[in-house]
């Protein structure tokens, strides 16, 4: 082989070997983008899951706030009707005992109320209190119980009271406090 041809083989091989460095380093490059592509496509996917995730988070506490925030107005709105139910119940429950005690009914159940009232006292000395607005049946209740009645000071709506000193025990059987206790304890149900 002349030097020619030697040269040339030499650039040939030189050119072959610099070519196939080139597309390998160019193979190299786009595999080295590519993998940075990658990394940022899942980078970029993972913020974006993560950006929707918060947001939907964000959501859900508004939402939660906002159904609390409604909860909190009904149960006002629940309460404050139940509380002029109850007032308008009570009223008229106070109108029924009113119409009741102008009966003979109501007679009978001081009578019996008096009655009770000393067979629990027993032997005991006992004061008997009638309400103000009865004192019209003052007598009466006296000639039906053989029992000496006084009427209060104090308006209580009806009923009698019983106070037994040598005990220290007052029996109380009327109407304001049937009234307040059954007022204190009624609830309505749920609905």
């Amino acid at each position: 082989m002349t030097n020619e041809e030697k040269l040339e083989h030499f650039s040939e091989v030189i050119r072959d070997a610099a070519v196939e460095d080139h597309n390998r380093m160019i193979e190299e490059y786009k595999a080295a983008n590519e993998q940075i592509l990658n990394q940022h496509k899942e980078e970029a996917k993972r913020k974006a899951d993560l950006k929707i995730q918060l947001s939907k988070e964000s959501l859900r506490k508004d939402k939660s706030i906002q159904i609390a925030k409604q909860q909190i107005a009904i149960k006002k709105q629940v309460g404050s009707r139940q509380e002029q139910l109850k007032a308008s119940l009570f009223a008229e429950v106070k109108n029924e005992l009113e119409q009741y005690m102008a009966t003979k009914d109501y007679q009978d159940y001081l009578v019996k109320a008096i009655q009770d009232a000393k067979a629990f006292a027993g032997a005991d000395e006992m004061i008997i209190y009638i309400d103000p607005a009865d004192e019209e049946k003052k007598y009466s209740l006296e000639m039906a119980t053989n029992t000496q009645i006084q009427i209060s000071e104090v308006c209580f709506f009806g009923g009698i009271q019983a106070e037994i000193r040598s005990k220290n025990i007052l029996i109380d059987q009327t109407f304001q406090t049937k009234l307040l206790e059954a007022e204190s304890q009624f609830t309505f149900s749920n609905l």
